[in-house]
């Protein structure tokens, strides 16, 4: 079903979507980012804002489990569709085995590009369940991390990839 305008408003725009498994029915402005409206509408601030061109990777998000910039991604853009926070990784409490192997590989310092970098590893592991090294440099070259140099953030992928085969999730 495409949106449809909102009675009353020429820009807003109703969409129906899941965040994170849960249905949102709403209306956005049609200029309002993915990224504005998972943070100020929804309060998942996991996603950073940081570069707001497409270009560092911070903002990544899943959309139909597929990456995306949600800096660029207009809200209207993901009706009808399913969109994957770091937030919705979460399960009963626990960590995704993602999430804790970036832990447990110290691939984080400042921790701002970290949920985008965790976010386009999933992707790459429901991709690649055992990426090699260069599969996961070239998966990741759309992240920037200013603190680490990314060989702990290689270490994680990779950490995961084993967990991730040990527990089935993705």
């Amino acid at each position: 079903m495409a949106p449809r305008d909102v009675a009353g408003s020429a820009e807003a725009i109703a969409i129906d979507c899941r965040v994170n498994g849960r249905p949102i029915h709403t209306a956005v402005a049609s200029h309002r980012t993915l990224l504005d409206f998972l943070r100020d509408d929804l309060g998942l601030v996991g996603a950073k804002r940081a570069c707001d061109v497409q270009v560092c990777g911070a903002c990544t998000v899943l959309v139909d489990g597929l990456p995306v910039s949600a800096c660029t991604y207009l809200a209207f853009e993901a009706h009808g569709k399913s969109v994957e926070t770091c937030e919705g990784l979460l399960g009963d409490g626990e960590l995704h085995p993602i999430q804790e192997a970036f832990i447990r590989s110290g691939a984080l310092q400042c921790g701002f590009c970290t949920p985008g970098m965790i976010m386009i590893t999933k992707a790459l592991l429901s991709e690649i369940r055992e990426p090699s090294v260069q599969q996961i440099k070239e998966y990741l070259h759309g992240n920037i991390c200013r603190c680490t140099g990314y060989i702990k953030i290689i270490e994680a992928v990779q950490m995961a990839a084993r967990a991730c085969s040990g527990t089935g999730r993705r």
